[in-house]
């Protein structure tokens, strides 16, 4: 699940704080992933009590108030320009508020374990849509493999071979489109937004903000406010935003500070793991062979998308 805004190689990073003062990447890798694989199983909980879009809202709310008071201990400011609040309007929606949304009306019929698997196509979709909106970046035979192992590995997972017998097809479309989004969110910042000069969490902040109200818009045009308080699936939701919206983001900017973005990434491949654990473990959701052995086929085939081709080192004269 992502929610950074970042513009590859050209948005100056916030300084990472001295090394002595940090956990081990490794520790905070780890509690990147559990954040990340426990959110679906949250938004499962939260649906329970709240409609979807105000889970979403919900979410947000917590996880913008995180970041606010990150962006206050380091003295960041908002951006600023009418331009890049209108671009950042628009990658608030791809990468916030509309997956967000999506994925929560998704889990109202489909289990927390699907959820979580289908959010690992993203970086599929993201081979696929590469290809034809960046002109740099070139396919090759391992990464166009990758591509159609990646969607052999879905259609796996939701059974095509037997007409996708007991699978809500509205909410695992939804859940695909939420994963979509992702990677055309991505796309459009690194087209929009590189070269603005301002940090990753002004940005993200920023962002966030946004997406917030963008949904205290949608949500009370097509919600009513609930006639009781909730307090589980409340907590679900808070707990949602503040560590899988707003923790979630710091954490990730570390580790692609201090590890680099490539190693940082793959924790794409455990969500998945993790949120089917969750599921089975802790809401009690089937488990068939199809999904396990489908989803290793889509992280497999993830992976493979994500393989660049070596530079070749010109000689020195």
């Amino acid at each position: 699940m992502s929610t950074v805004t970042t513009s590859p190689g050209r948005v100056t990073a916030t300084p990472p704080a001295p090394p002595s003062r940090r956990l081990d990447w490794r520790l905070r890798f780890a509690a990147l992933s559990l954040i990340w694989g426990f959110s679906f199983l949250l938004i499962k909980v939260g649906t329970g009590g709240y409609a979807p879009f105000q889970v979403t809202l919900g979410r947000l709310l917590f996880g913008t108030a995180v970041l606010a008071a990150a962006m206050a201990v380091r003295r960041e400011r908002l951006p600023r320009g009418a331009r890049t609040w209108g671009h950042l309007a628009v990658a608030a929606f791809l990468l916030n508020a509309l997956p967000f949304s999506l994925f929560a009306y998704a889990e109202l019929t489909i289990p927390s374990t699907l959820a979580g698997i289908c959010n690992a196509t993203s970086p599929l979709w993201g081979m696929a849509l590469s290809l034809v909106a960046l002109s740099e970046d070139r396919p090759t035979r391992v990464r166009v493999a990758g591509l159609g192992l990646g969607f052999l590995g879905v259609l796996t997972v939701l059974g095509a071979w037997q007409g996708f017998h007991g699978l809500d097809a509205t909410g695992t479309a939804l859940a695909l489109l939420a994963s979509l989004s992702y990677p055309i969110g991505w796309i459009y910042v690194r087209r929009t937004l590189a070269g603005t000069g301002h940090s990753h969490l002004s940005m993200t902040g920023a962002q966030l903000l946004l997406a917030t109200a963008q949904l205290a818009v949608v949500t009370p045009l097509f919600t009513t406010l609930p006639t009781r308080v909730s307090v589980v699936p409340l907590l679900a939701i808070a707990t949602l935003g503040a560590l899988g919206t707003g923790l979630a983001v710091l954490l990730q900017y570390g580790l692609v500070a201090e590890v680099g973005p490539t190693t940082a990434q793959m924790v794409t491949y455990i969500v998945p793991v993790i949120a089917t654990a969750a599921g089975i473990a802790l809401l009690g959701e089937a488990l068939t062979w199809s999904t396990p052995v489908g989803a290793a086929i889509v992280l497999t085939g993830a992976a493979l998308t994500q393989v660049r081709p070596k530079r070749r080192q010109v000689p020195q004269p």
